[in-house]
């Protein structure tokens, strides 16, 4: 990765595993996210996927530690911390990653 283009090195899983009757609930929490995250000029990529029935989980990706830990303090993580009762049989498991390698996409 060139100068212009560095490589992300910091990121975010949390797995999100639905209550019994909430999965769409969930689905569509997660899709309206991206409309908050899409506002966060620091988040460099975000993703909401399902796994299973009731296995979701977000990736997102960042270039620094700080634009990191904005993210957890931000909008989306009230909302999603806020509905974890409602929405997940746990709680949300938010693991901190150092990505190791990536390919970004072509702009």
């Amino acid at each position: 990765a060139g100068k212009d283009n560095p490589m992300v090195k910091y990121g975010l899983y949390v797995s999100l595993e639905a209550k019994a009757g909430k999965e769409d609930d969930v689905e569509s929490f997660l899709i309206a996210g991206l409309a908050i995250v899409n506002k966060e000029r620091d988040t460099v990529s975000w993703f909401a996927v399902r796994s299973g029935p009731s296995s979701f989980a977000i990736f997102d990706t960042f270039n620094t530690a700080g634009a990191r830990d904005a993210h957890l303090a931000g909008d989306l993580a009230k909302l999603l911390m806020g509905r974890a009762d409602e929405l997940f049989a746990t709680p949300p498991d938010i693991q901190m990653v150092d990505i190791l390698a990536s390919k970004p996409s072509a702009t």
